[in-house]
């Protein structure tokens, strides 16, 4: 739960300042070549799929697409830049995000609490079946 909760905020936190210059970050996508038309809904992702994340609403979808962007960030922006001080955050925070797919929000959720249960709770069963207890492929 503290990993999903930092994952969260560090989401809100980078999603949310790119609201204050639309320009600028539609400028910045053009030049790295990604279309600026991506911009928007980029932002939208990160600030409520931070929020999703943070409160473990539709966890492993919003989990999901981040690992997506974060594909994205690191293949197009981040890759030639080097592991230190270029893509290792995106790896970082993508493996977070991936665990997250997998074992889903946990008990302190919004989903454990309204719905007693996870609404996606495949990723955890699929994995516990594929791994044993030791960690081995089965």
């Amino acid at each position: 739960m503290p990993i999903r909760i930092m994952a969260g905020i560090t989401l809100i936190a980078h999603g949310l300042p790119k609201f204050y210059d639309i320009t600028g970050g539609n400028n910045f996508f053009r030049s790295v070549g990604i279309p600026s038309e991506l911009f928007i809904p980029i932002a939208l992702l990160e600030a409520i799929g931070g929020l999703a994340i943070l409160f473990g609403i539709l966890t492993r979808i919003a989990s999901a697409l981040i690992v997506i962007e974060m594909i994205g960030v690191i293949v197009m922006v981040k890759l030639s830049k080097g592991f230190v001080g270029g893509y290792e955050f995106e790896l970082l925070l993508m493996s977070i995000c991936i665990t997250l797919v997998i074992f889903g929000p946990g008990k302190i959720s919004i989903e454990n609490y309204i719905l007693k249960r996870e609404i996606f709770p495949k990723g955890k069963q699929l994995y516990q079946k594929t791994f044993s207890s030791k960690g081995d492929i089965k």
